[in-house]
Order: structure tokens, then sequence, then C-alpha cells
């Protein structure tokens, strides 16, 4: 479900009142010349050669991959080994995968079936639907399901506490989703800003509406009708499947390491379940109006509709067709999404103008590789080669932000916490931005280079926008993900700054026991009052505090990362009580400077180095007011 920030398989992320009548999507003959015929022999042919060996360079131990094209399953075979403790071997049709935040698409496609039906309407505020909790009104525009689909509902994120261990441990949808309300930190509509809780919001409203829990709601109405008998949005995976679950592994580790099975305490965004060969049930119903042989999940009419356009931060850029990831490839439209959840790593592509669509799955996070993204990339140069993307009639819905001028500097995705400790997150990973005196761009490894129309595009493709949102925030917009440029204060060497403010005094004060015990050779008697003494050994013992946390907080963000997943370590709610204690003794040491400072006894240097001290404890103090880590704030 995309619960962790790293890259997945492609890297291709990060993103009405009643339904009109609008034309249905176009019927599989119609394809053009550019799209190659997708048989059988011939996809077989293309994943026989590229694939086994990608993942024995990428060290991951299976794959299953599914085909379609026609209206019709052309492929679907399993590769390498679902189980390498039993030597089980993948099957695309018996193995089931968690396939993560691809889910999601299940789940706006049963708040489409909703749509249809004239329960939900898609620019209604969702607390109108919402019986045992609200959205905060923090702005004049409401939330809708629109801005939910299109991830611009303006969240902050958070991935802590979303996981489980076992099924007791997984409150109601409604009861945790009302106690982990996010912070609304941007208006709504206005850029996306992928929200593995807005989904979850999502699914709730289906249930709401419906009167049927999110799993029994997928069964009867999605998984059922599409004969997709394999398949289950219930966690845990019912009896009669479970033995098929593959398993995933850590093949970053020798031996590898294998995950245990993890429970989404926001089961509408990432908690299906499936084949690859019942992936292929919902690929064609997607691409054929929403049928799939005699069943139906949506009509002709809302089909089409769903596969509009619903967002862009700029028509010049992809966006999002009602919760589909929209992304041009080769000239073509393709809607898509992507999902890393547990291990497993799945990816799900349709173009439907070669009505060619692909899933693939992989049981190691190591299949994100670029090597892997060639694979995908030498599937669409064999299936969908190079045409002119032309317009295809998708420029429009585009969001309020408003065309600018680029700004160098540091950027944060836009999917990102403020609130809680994890907003210090943030810091570790930014990404910088620079212009040359040529205008070419240089952004997360690529040179973007201006284009006639003012947007920027990379050697691979991909498109780059600067927009600045309706607060006068700046944004940069790319096919796949966005970007929000950071305040100064939050920047990596502003901060490295400030820590160094803090942490010179504090290493200069290792050479306090040095001199303290020269006098004592020398036999010197102390010529400084008690009280003074007292400050500085406060303020010695403040600044080391100091260290430890800092240290303390580098190790559990190395060793105990995973933890957070399922809730906050203890050993971090302990380490967060440290600067309390900290910043406590800098303030009994700042009082007793300053009664003291008249006739303490004590020279020039050890005036500045105390004034030094305790100007490094200001400067931490800002440091963790920075980051949320001063107290326990989301902990």
């Amino acid at each position: 479900m995309n619960a962790l920030t790293r890259r997945t398989l492609l890297g291709l992320l990060v993103g009405c009142a009643a339904v009109p009548a609008v034309t249905p999507a176009r019927p599989a003959a119609a394809a053009p010349v550019s799209c190659a015929p997708a048989t059988q022999a011939a996809v077989s042919a293309f994943f026989d050669s590229a694939l086994p060996g990608r993942l024995t360079a990428d060290r991951v131990p299976g794959a299953a991959v599914s085909v379609v094209a026609g209206g019709a399953t052309a492929f679907t075979k399993g590769y390498g080994s679902a189980d390498t403790d039993r030597a089980v071997p993948f099957d695309a049709s018996r193995s089931l995968v968690r396939i993560a935040s691809i889910s999601k698409l299940f789940t706006w496609t049963a708040v489409m079936q909703q749509v249809e039906a004239g329960r939900l309407d898609l620019d209604t505020d969702v607390n109108r639907y919402l019986t045992g909790f609200q959205v905060p009104a923090t702005y004049d525009q409401p939330v809708t399901l629109r801005h939910l689909m299109n991830h611009t509902a303006g969240f902050e994120d958070f991935i802590t506490g979303t996981g489980a261990r076992a099924a007791a441990d997984v409150p109601p949808l409604g009861d945790y989703l009302a106690g982990h309300m996010p912070a609304r930190i941007r208006p709504p509509g206005e850029i996306s800003a992928y929200s593995n809780f807005g989904a979850a919001l999502a699914g709730h409203i289906v249930s709401e509406v419906s009167g049927e829990p999110y799993d029994t709601y997928l069964q009867r109405h999605l998984l059922d009708p599409l004969a997709m008998t394999r398949s289950t949005a219930a966690e845990p995976v019912p009896a009669a499947l479970a033995p098929d679950l593959a398993r995933s592994y850590d093949t970053d580790l020798t031996p590898p390491k294998v995950y245990p099975f993890t429970f989404d305490r926001m089961p509408p965004d990432g908690s299906v379940t499936t084949t690859a060969a019942d992936m292929a049930h919902f690929m064609i119903a997607h691409l054929h109006e929403g049928r799939f042989g005699a069943g139906e999940i949506l009509s002709p009419q809302t089909t089409a509709l769903m596969h509009q356009r619903s967002f862009t931060a700029d028509p010049r850029v992809d966006g999002y067709a009602h919760g589909f990831k929209e992304r041009t490839m080769n000239g073509h439209r393709v809607l898509m999404h992507d999902g890393g959840w547990e291990g497993f790593v799945s990816l799900m592509m349709l173009v439907p103008d070669c009505d060619l669509g692909l899933f693939i799955s992989l049981n190691s996070l190591t299949g994100g590789s670029p090597e892997m993204q060639r694979l995908v990339d030498g599937f669409f140069d064999r299936f969908a080669p190079q045409q002119d993307a032309g317009d295809a009639g998708v420029r429009a819905a585009a969001g309020p932000a408003s065309p600018a001028t680029p700004a160098a500097g540091f950027y944060k995705p836009t999917r990102h916490n403020t609130t809680s400790f994890e907003k210090f997150s943030t810091l570790l990973s930014p990404a910088r931005l620079t212009v040359d005196d040529a205008g070419k761009v240089s952004f997360k490894g690529k040179t973007w280079v201006r284009q006639d129309d003012g947007r920027y595009q990379a050697d691979d493709g991909d498109r780059l926008v600067f927009l600045t949102g309706t607060d006068g925030r700046r944004y940069v917009a790319t096919d796949g993900s966005a970007a929000e440029l950071m305040p100064s204060a939050e920047t990596l060497p502003v901060n490295l700054g400030v820590l160094l403010v803090f942490l010179l005094p504090v290493l200069g004060a290792l050479a306090l026991p040095v001199l303290w015990l020269v006098r004592r050779i020398r036999r010197r008697p102390a010529v400084t009052t008690r009280a003074w003494r007292l400050a500085r050994r406060l303020a010695v013992g403040a600044g080391l505090l100091g260290v430890v946390f800092l240290g303390g907080l580098i190790v559990t963000v190395v060793s105990l990362s995973g933890e957070f997943l399922y809730a906050v370590p203890p050993a971090f709610r302990l380490l967060l009580g440290v600067p309390i204690v900290a910043l406590a003794a800098a303030v009994a040491a700042t009082g007793l400077t300053v009664s003291s400072w008249r006739g303490s006894g004590a020279g020039v240097a050890a005036r500045v180095h105390q004034v030094a001290l305790l100007t490094g404890m200001v400067a931490l103090t800002w440091f963790l007011w920075q980051w949320n880590l001063l107290g326990w704030q989301g902990a």
C-alpha cells in the first residue's frame, strides 16, 4: 500500500452529482497501427527471454505475470519460487500475492458503483456520509470524494501504527480513522499528495452508504461478478486460500528474511490478496466497459467517466483519472497503479488505445530496480511502440495552482508529515533542485530542459513544471509525483549549521575533565564559587544529554525503523524523555549562570565557553521544536 516512502517497482508514483452521459471507451477492434498484436506466443517469448535472468540478477525469488489483449487473457505465467523453503514454484493461477496499493483501484471502483447507484456524489462534502466522526473544517473548501480519488484532499501523511501483527490488533475501520485523523495541511484540490488515509476514508464511506463491511462489499460486488475466485480483501486470508499465499523476502539480507504477514489497519488502501490470473479479469473489465464475461461491475458510461482525467496539477503533465494514475508511455495514455507491502512489489498498467493490460508481481522489494524498469519499458516497446502522443482528449481538470518561474532550492515530497515526530523524516531525504546558467534544471538525478510550452523535459520523457499554490507555496510537479519547496529553516544545510552550534561547545567540554585533573595534580584550589561550578556542570550535563539524544535518534532510525509500522517502539518513547531532562538542566544552568556571573571567579575562557554551551542548548531546542521532537508529539 505504499507504506514506505521508498521507490517501488517502476518509480511511477508517488499520484459530480450524477454520472453524465459520455461516450463509452472505444472497443478493442479499433486499436491503432502502433499497437503490436499481443498474442500468447509473442508475450510468452518476451517474458521467457527477459524475466528469468532479471530475477536472478536482482535476487528476486519469483514473479507472476498476466497480460490481457483483445478482451481476453493473452498470457499468464509464474516464474521462480513462491516459497523457497518448500520449493513451491510460482503459479500465476494459484499463487496468491498481496497487491498493496493496487487494492485502491478496487476501492475507487466501489466508489464509482455507489455514484452510479445514486448514493454518493463525487463533489459533495464527505462529512455528509460520515456518522461516527467528521473531517475537520480546517479550510473553507470541504474535502470531497473526488479529492480523495485524486489524492488532493490535503491531508498530511503518517506511517506509524498503520500495520499490525495480529487480527486482534486491527480495530473497526471507523474507530481507527476517527482516532487517527491526519491534519489538513493545504487547501483541497491544489496539488496531489498520495494518501493511504484518504483511500481508507473512501472505503469506509462505501461501507457507510452500502451497509456492508469493506471486505464483504468487495467480495459481493467486485470479486464475485468478475469470477475472481482466488481473491479476497479479508485479513487474514481465508483458510481455503491461505496455503497458496506466496511468501515474500528481504533479499538484501543473507540468507534472505521472510516477511511476516502484516495486517493493514486501513484495509481499503491495500488489503486485496489475489492471483495474476484473477487480476486479468479485473483488467479486462476496465478495458471493456465494466464487463467480464457475464459479470458487470460498472456501466459503460460510468467506466468511461472513471477513466477520464479527474485532476492534474498542470495540463502539461500527467495526473489522475478517478484513482488511476495517469501516465504517458511511448505516446500512449496509460492508466496504472503500483503497490509495495510486506516485501511484495506489484504493478498494473492498462493501455486503452491498444486494449492491452499488464500485471506483474514480485516477492521481493529488490524488484524495484532500474533494470526491472527497463523490462517494462521493453514490454511497451514491443507491444505498444512509440507514437505521437497528441492531445488524447485529457487536457482538462487542472488544479488551481498557477505556472511559475523556476525556483532553486531543497524540495520535500508533498506527501509528508507536519504535526508529529514523523516530520523529521523530511529532513533525511531532501531533493535539491538547481538551475544552471543555460536554464537547465537538475532534480532527482535527471536533467530537465525547457520546452516551448514552458514545461521541462528529461531524456526519458518525464515532464516537470513549476507552480505556485493559492497560498504562495512553491511546487514542482512531474508526471509522477509533486514536491514542495522547503522553507530555509527546514533545509539540511541550515539544520546542520544549527547542530554545529550545539555540538562544538559540547565537544569543547570534553577538555574540562583534563583541566580539572591538571589542577588536582598541581594542587591548585578552586577559585570559582560553588554556584558557578554547579552551573557549569549542569550546562555540560545538558549538552551531553543532547548528544545522547541525537545519537539515540540516529540509532533508532537505523535499527528500529521497521517497528514504527506497528507502533512507536518503547525505546523511542523513552528516548523522547531525554530532551526534557536536558532542557530542564539547561534552564537551571542558565539561572545559576546569571545569578553567579558577578564574583564567580571564572576566567574569560570559562565564561565564553559557558555562554557558548547555553547558546548551543538554545540551538538544540530550536532543532527539537522544528522537528516535533520536543515532547511526545504523535508518540
